[in-house]
């Protein structure tokens, strides 16, 4: 057994919320987004308690379903949310998966279902996104109609180009271009949209990628291996 909160704690993260930002919160051991046979060798190097927040899509083979499963058999506790998580955590939460966050939900409930609502390209060196995910442009076009920003019209369109549009070039500069484009907005507006949602941009997934941490803490009061005295 592990002696320290560290040493049993794994979270793979990078995307939705960077390792510096996440250690701030949770002292554990952080990784690169996940992928297929991550869990499996998490489990085999003794960690009690894995988050996952972020994982890889469509570049390699995304973390499986069996390896989660099995682990949990191993009596491992795993939390999931906001991204890669939050679809993991939707399918196996029957299982023992513990999912929290409200793009699980979604997931769980049936609002959304594509993988690519939460996909984004990022840099291959340090996994930040370069693209904007299509839950984060929903929420920041939803909060834009409610404080009158755009009208509902504007709303329907801007989403309707942002779905159609790859998840790797999806941006707001480039939903808001391509409306101008279509001749649906002008140009004034457009810079307007713009404008608001860079400034004011709803960051679903890193609000998420917080109430992970915020359970992993949670769990691990009452973890076997992790009570306060070895934290």
């Amino acid at each position: 057994m592990k002696d320290t909160m560290k040493e049993n704690v794994l979270v793979f993260a990078g995307t939705s919320i960077t390792h510096e930002d996440a250690a701030n919160i949770l002292d554990a051991t952080y990784m690169p987004p996940a992928s297929r046979g991550d869990i499996i060798k998490a489990a085999n190097q003794g960690y009690e308690l894995i988050g996952i927040i972020d994982g890889i899509f469509f570049s390699r083979a995304a973390v499986a379903h069996r390896e989660i499963i099995a682990a949990m058999k191993e009596g491992i506790t795993i939390v999931g949310g906001c991204s890669m998580g939050a679809l993991r955590a939707s399918e196996l939460d029957v299982h023992g998966m513990i999912g929290v966050g409200r793009i699980y939900e979604w997931y769980r409930d049936s609002i959304i279902e594509d993988d690519d609502e939460v996909a984004v390209a990022t840099n291959p060196d340090t996994y930040k996104p370069v693209s904007n995910p299509m839950v984060n442009i929903r929420e920041t076009l939803k909060k834009a109609l409610l404080e009158d920003i755009i009208e509902k019209k504007e709303c329907i369109i801007l989403l309707s180009i942002a779905k159609r549009t790859h998840y790797a070039e999806r941006s707001y500069f480039g939903i808001t271009k391509e409306a101008f484009n279509e001749g649906l907005i002008s140009r004034e507006r457009t810079q307007d949209i713009l404008n608001y949602c860079n400034e004011h941009e709803e960051d679903i997934k890193r609000k998420d990628a917080l109430m992970v941490l915020e359970k992993l803490k949670s769990c691990i009061k009452g973890h076997k291996g992790l009570t306060p005295d070895t934290l």
